[in-house]
């Protein structure tokens, strides 16, 4: 054998190694999430068919009068709940409001709180102290849904999504590039990755109307 043919060898030899555990890193990174947008993705898609009861529940308390001072100075900067008021509504109705944004109206302060899974809001009223909340809980499911959405997850989620989703792209990436270094010992390898790409273009072009 020739030093040439040794080193195309040799460097054949690197490059499978280097796809190799690329492909594996990135199949443990995204493996329990990927797991789980696929999961996600047959319950988002049978949404109508699966159904699911929201569990409503309604809390009340009342705020000391020695709160409602700081707060009606919230409501004329028409700033966030001040840290002592929330924390009382905390201990009263089990919802945290701090740093939320408040929509504040004549005499009224109100506070969504929007979940994966739910939705939750607390009232206050500016004049009595009064806090009324309500939660909403529509179950795993939805959870689960919510969650492959996005959708009021918080900032923590948002980043992992991105970092999940550059995980699946390498994880791709790297199968198709040991796809083709093995493509001369699997005449099947090529039809099938044609015909992975072929059919959803098909379904997109001629039959979603």
């Amino acid at each position: 054998m020739s030093i040439a043919a040794k080193r195309r060898r040799n460097w054949r030899a690197w490059w499978a190694k280097q796809l190799i555990a690329w492909h594996w890193i990135s199949a443990g990174i995204s493996l329990a999430a990927m797991l789980l947008f696929a999961v996600t993705g047959i319950t988002l898609n049978h949404a109508a068919t699966i159904s699911a009861e929201p569990v409503v529940a309604e809390r009340q308390g009342q705020l000391s009068a020695s709160l409602l001072r700081p707060l009606g100075k919230a409501a004329e900067a028409k700033a966030t709940i001040p840290p002592g008021v929330a924390a009382d509504i905390e201990r009263q109705v089990a919802l945290n409001v701090a740093a939320h944004p408040v929509e504040w109206s004549e005499g009224e302060a109100y506070v969504a709180l929007p979940r994966p899974g739910g939705d939750a809001w607390v009232s206050i009223d500016l004049t009595s102290g009064a806090i009324r909340a309500e939660t909403t809980d529509r179950g795993w499911i939805s959870y689960l849904n919510d969650l492959h959405k996005g959708r009021n997850a918080g900032i923590a989620w948002f980043w992992f999504l991105d970092v999940f989703a550059i995980a699946c792209v390498l994880f791709s990436i790297t199968g198709l590039l040991l796809l083709q270094l093995h493509a001369k010992r699997r005449p099947s390898t090529w039809p099938l990755v044609a015909a992975g790409v072929a059919l959803p273009v098909i379904l997109a072009l001629f039959l979603i109307h």
